[in-house]
């Protein structure tokens, strides 16, 4: 990195998304806040975590870091970060996928630096390769600026490998493909 170029995310494909705009006014009152993520994912709702985008190609979302998220010592628990992953790319590859079934079978997390107590990380899903059988996505987790909530370190970066399964689905996957649908911004 050139001395004086304080952009972390110089380039494309590591670039966060920027913050998401407010709420509209017309919100539907029956769509509380963080609904969205519930319906989604309830580990990461449970955790604090919003999505503030879903779609096919790119899966987004922030999550402060509260003492439920923090290991011992302050700082955000490694496995914090591997749900955050498996979890946003999972939905991307559910998306991408037209809505088949997915698992992970494989998960890689390199921790580069730690996200302390009071921190906002924010986290970016985009596919690395999209097959019909296989995809890889690539999860990257940024400490953000606090004013600002661009992207400021980056956090942890990693690879998830998802099976793309039989396009029939349980009875329950129904409401949950509904939900993704509802909150996907297509």
């Amino acid at each position: 990195m050139a001395a004086g170029n304080d952009d972390c995310c110089s380039s494309k494909r590591t670039k966060p998304p920027p913050p998401p705009p407010p709420p509209p006014a017309g919100k539907d009152e029956d769509e509380g806040e963080g609904e969205g993520t519930v319906a989604a994912d309830k580990a990461l709702h449970a955790l604090g975590f919003e999505f503030t985008r879903i779609d096919a190609r790119e899966v987004a979302g922030r999550l402060p870091v509260t003492d439920t998220c923090c290991q011992p010592f302050g700082v955000l628990n490694g496995g914090v970060s591997a749900l955050v992953a498996e979890s946003t790319a999972s939905v991307g590859a559910y998306m991408a996928s037209g809505y088949r079934r997915v698992a992970g079978v494989q998960l890689s997390v390199n921790h580069l630096r730690p996200a302390r107590l009071g921190d906002v990380v924010r986290a970016q899903a985009a596919p690395v390769q999209l097959g019909r059988s296989i995809q890889v996505w690539e999860v990257q987790i940024w400490r953000a600026d606090p004013s600002t909530e661009e992207c400021k370190d980056l956090v942890s970066t990693a690879r998830v490998t998802m099976l793309i399964k039989n396009p029939s689905t349980p009875e329950e996957m129904s409401t949950h493909e509904a939900s993704i649908k509802k909150y996907a911004k297509l």
